[in-house]
């Protein structure tokens, strides 16, 4: 994460992503979270000629990097995933054969210095993944009152310390000295934070609250939410879900939604009802994974990760039954 020599980027889990999610070569598959193009290079060393990939991203870096696939089969959408739907209708395609989402913040980006997402160098504290929109992490923690601060950062961050983090965060800039780098944030961060409660000696005492700053900053988990459900609706009868996850907080939510579609009859369990009058199952979990002992020690930061993969069955969403 040295901005001076920043490491290669490897793709976590790149084959097992690709050889779950394409089950049909001459299908239409969507990966919306570009990156590097990492995936998509599988991918599409799967698809047919027939085939066709369409890929997403909000990172203009990414873009550029997308600008230099020379493949008919695929198309690039500069965009925010949570607009699936629309990008999709706006390309004239209805029905998917499968989806990738590769969740948080990519590699390059936390290498990047510049864009302000990492404690290891001094920069200034931006976090956004798409530079033009939004607010800033600074900006956002200049203005965010004392509750909104220490619900980010308990509930995104996942910070036992939440309470103490925004009360130096108020008080710092009621002294007109508000952080505007990440090095003043991991340091104040760091002094709200006793030595002896640290939980983990070899993890920087500011990570967990950087994640719940990035997290918030660019709405992650409000846009996996709304893509989720989208894909949900676009997925052909067999497509196939495949989301990798690197925090419990995007697992869970992908984790909860599989298991929500794959027994909607749950939710009626109580109420005397005949199997036939229950909602069927919109999806089946196909396959968890996490990377093995190769590729973590080829690259450490894919020790958190997890795939989920599920498919789509042919049971109609509820909207679809009232047509």
């Amino acid at each position: 994460m040295s901005s001076s020599a920043p490491a290669a980027h490897l793709t976590v889990l790149a084959r097992p992503s690709a050889e779950l999610l394409v089950t049909d070569p001459d299908g239409i598959y969507v990966d919306a979270t570009f990156g590097r193009g990492g995936h998509s290079r599988l991918i599409l060393e799967r698809l047919s000629a027939s085939g066709r990939l369409i890929a997403l991203d909000r990172d203009p870096e990414a873009a550029a990097a997308a600008a230099r696939f020379a493949e008919r089969r695929f198309h690039f959408v500069h965009m925010r995933f949570s607009r699936l739907a629309a990008t999709l209708a706006a390309l004239g395609v209805e029905r998917i054969t499968g989806v990738l989402l590769d969740l948080g913040v990519s590699s390059p980006q936390i290498d990047d210095a510049a864009r302000g997402f990492s404690w290891r160098a001094d920069a200034p504290l931006d976090m956004r993944m798409d530079p033009s929109a939004d607010v800033g992490a600074a900006e956002w923690l200049a203005t965010a009152d004392l509750g909104e601060l220490t619900r980010v950062i308990r509930d995104y961050g996942e910070e036992r310390f939440a309470a103490s983090i925004a009360k130096a965060l108020v008080a710092r800039r009621e002294a007109g000295r508000p952080v505007f780098t990440t090095a003043e944030l991991a340091a104040l961060v760091a002094g709200a934070i006793p030595v002896r409660s640290r939980r983990d000696a070899a993890q920087h005492p500011a990570t967990r609250t950087f994640q719940a700053v990035r997290i918030h900053v660019n709405q992650e988990l409000e846009e996996l939410a709304l893509v989720l459900e989208q894909a949900l609706t676009l997925l052909a009868a067999g497509g196939r879900l495949a989301a990798i996850s690197f925090h419990s907080l995007e697992d869970r939510l992908v984790k909860q939604f599989i298991d929500r579609h794959e027994h909607p009859d749950r939710q009626f369990a109580r109420l005397p009802l005949r199997q036939a009058e229950l909602p069927q199952p919109r999806l089946l979990a196909v396959a968890r994974v996490k990377p093995d002992a190769a590729e973590i020690d080829a690259n450490p930061r894919a020790r958190s990760a997890v795939l989920r993969v599920a498919e789509r069955t042919a049971a109609p969403l509820a909207a679809e039954r009232t047509r």
